[in-house]
C-alpha cells in the first residue's frame, strides 16, 4: 500500500510540473510587444538599403491600433481588410482614444493594415501580412518618412490584424500623448513605441497562474486523500 501512494505522488508531481512548464513555454513564445518586434523588422530593412531608421512614435503607434480595431471585423477569406475609416476619425476618435494631444497632430504619409486568420509571429506577419504588393514595399522604402507606428489586435472570431501608419513629421513634436506621454491605457492589443506588452500575452499570463494555482491545489488536495 506504501509503495503504491509513493508510486502516486511522484507520477502526480510528474505531470504537475509537465503542465507548468508546458504552459510557461507557451507564455514565452507569444509574450512581449510584437508591435515593437516589427517596428525593429522594419528599421531593419531600410538601414540594408541605406535607409535611415523610422522613429518609434508611440502616439502614432496607438493610434494605428485604434485603426486596427476598428478594422477588426473586416478580415476576408483570403486575408485582406475590407475597412476604410473617415478622414476625421483620426482626429475625432482615434487620437482622443489615445489621449494624443490635438495640436500636435500631423499628417499621416501612409498606411498599411492586414489581417490573418491566425496569429502569426512578427517576421511571418511583416513578409505574409504587411509587405504582400508594391504599394506596402514602396510605402516601406519612402524616403520622405520618418516616423511610424504600429498596432496589433485581435478579433471575437480569432483573426488578428496589423496595422502600420508612417508620417513625415518632425521627430518627438508630433502625436504627443498626454500626461507626459503615458496617453490612456488601452485594454486590448498593443502597439509600439512603449515596452508594454500586448494585453493577450497579459491574459494568457493570468491564465496561467490560475492554472498554477489549481494544479498545485489538486495536488496538495490528492496527496491528503491518499494520507486516510
Amino acid at each position: 500500500m506504501l509503495m503504491l501512494k509513493g508510486f502516486l505522488c511522484f507520477h502526480l508531481v510528474f505531470i504537475c510540473a509537465l503542465v507548468f512548464s508546458a504552459q510557461v513555454y507557451s507564455t514565452k513564445t507569444h509574450a512581449g510587444n510584437s508591435a515593437k518586434d516589427i517596428v525593429d523588422i522594419i528599421n531593419k530593412n531600410r538601414t540594408s538599403l541605406k535607409l535611415p531608421p523610422l522613429y518609434d512614435n508611440p502616439g502614432l503607434g496607438c493610434i494605428a491600433l485604434q485603426y486596427a480595431k476598428q478594422c477588426n471585423d473586416n478580415c476576408t477569406s483570403n486575408n485582406s481588410v475590407t475597412c476604410h475609416p473617415l478622414e476625421d476619425d483620426f482626429t475625432q476618435i482615434f487620437a482622443p482614444d489615445c489621449g494624443v494631444e490635438l495640436p500636435t497632430f500631423q499628417e499621416i504619409s501612409g498606411h498599411i493594415i492586414g489581417c490573418w486568420s491566425k496569429y502569426l509571429e512578427p517576421a511571418d506577419a511583416f513578409s505574409e501580412v504587411l509587405i504582400r504588393d508594391n504599394r506596402s514595399l514602396t510605402l516601406l522604402q519612402n524616403k520622405t518618412h520618418t516616423e511610424v507606428g504600429v498596432g496589433v489586435v485581435s478579433s471575437r472570431t480569432g483573426h488578428f490584424f496589423w496595422c502600420v501608419l508612417f508620417s513625415n513629421a518632425e521627430i518627438q513634436s508630433s502625436f504627443v500623448l498626454e500626461d507626459r506621454g503615458v496617453g490612456i491605457m488601452q485594454k486590448e492589443g498593443c502597439f509600439s513605441g512603449t515596452n508594454i506588452t500586448c494585453s493577450e500575452a497579459n491574459r494568457r499570463t493570468i491564465g496561467i497562474m490560475f492554472s498554477s494555482f489549481l494544479v498545485i491545489f489538486t495536488s496538495f488536495f490528492l496527496f491528503w486523500l491518499l494520507q486516510l
